[in-house]
């Protein structure tokens, strides 16, 4: 195998894998909360292949040598956490974070034992839906049935954050709840808490869970996952990573699809090269056995 059908079948392995990501952005341009992912690719190897004594000719300014490279090869794929367009609803459980933030669930499983289990995982998808519980009253929940996880008073975590029957939620920018009679609108708010929301330190750590979630790679410490999600809630927010809550929105994908359909257009034309280069090298083979003396 001579060094161009090498470089190719390695490039078109890391286009492929590019070709993958595009799809995926392109598919979700219309998921709410998704941040498209980006890819990052680098030489798999590059080396300075000698040239003769006689190639140095007078007035040659350029060294002799040339660079010889063997493809490219994918070494990490980052979440572009950049805002999407904000889209009204009107809807008292649509919610659209502004800033760095992502809001927190607990998505239900089943342990080594068989037992039930929640995992944290982190959204930005805010359609939400108050979900009856066996007591009448309503829990915030994701269109999934996964509960939104709540701050108490005191910072404690409270899972899951319950509406009482009768009363209608009304969030701040900040995340507090405050739940208003419906019935009778001169009593005092009732305080349920806040809705819990974290703040992206090192978003090319998070993984991707699937239905539009993250989590942390397994064996994370809690001192560690503080260097890549920071609790918003009680703390002081500044104008750099200020991370507010907007009730009766919806945060729309930021996957811009002309960027997207240039970028699928420039993978297929090079998957299209390099595929026409391995054929030439195969057909150069060809000839070269069939050569009789």
């Amino acid at each position: 195998m001579n060094n161009s059908m090498i470089n190719s079948s390695v490039s078109m392995h890391s286009l492929q894998q590019k070709l993958d990501i595009l799809s995926n952005n392109i598919a979700n341009v219309n998921t709410n909360g998704f941040k498209k992912k980006e890819a990052s690719f680098e030489d798999v190897l590059t080396n300075v292949k000698g040239q003769p004594e006689g190639f140095r000719q007078q007035g040659r300014m350029s060294p002799l040598g040339f660079n010889q490279g063997w493809g490219s090869k994918l070494v990490q794929i980052t979440t572009n956490l950049s805002q999407g367009p904000i889209q009204a609803t009107s809807n008292p459980t649509d919610f659209a974070i502004q800033g760095d933030g992502l809001f927190e669930v607990a998505v239900s499983k089943v342990d080594e034992n068989g037992n039930p289990a929640f995992q944290t995982a982190w959204t930005r998808n805010g359609a939400f839906n108050l979900s009856p519980d066996a007591n009448g009253d309503a829990v915030l929940t994701t269109k999934d049935g996964y509960f939104v996880t709540g701050v108490d008073e005191n910072g404690d975590t409270v899972r899951p954050i319950v509406v009482p029957k009768g009363y209608r939620p009304v969030v701040d920018e900040n995340g507090t709840i405050r739940a208003y009679n419906e019935q009778d609108p001169t009593e005092a708010p009732m305080n349920l808490g806040s809705i819990k929301l974290v703040r992206v330190v090192r978003p090319q750590l998070l993984r991707d869970l699937g239905d539009n979630l993250y989590t942390l790679p397994a064996g994370i410490t809690p001192a560690d996952q503080a260097n890549v999600l920071q609790t918003v809630n009680g703390a002081a927010n500044n104008g750099a990573d200020r991370v507010s809550l907007m009730q009766g929105y919806l945060e729309q994908s930021n996957v811009n699809l002309s960027d997207e359909m240039t970028d699928l257009v420039m993978v297929q034309r090079a998957l299209q090269l390099n595929s026409r280069a391995i054929t030439s090298s195969d057909q150069m083979m060809n000839l070269a056995n069939n050569l009789r003396a």
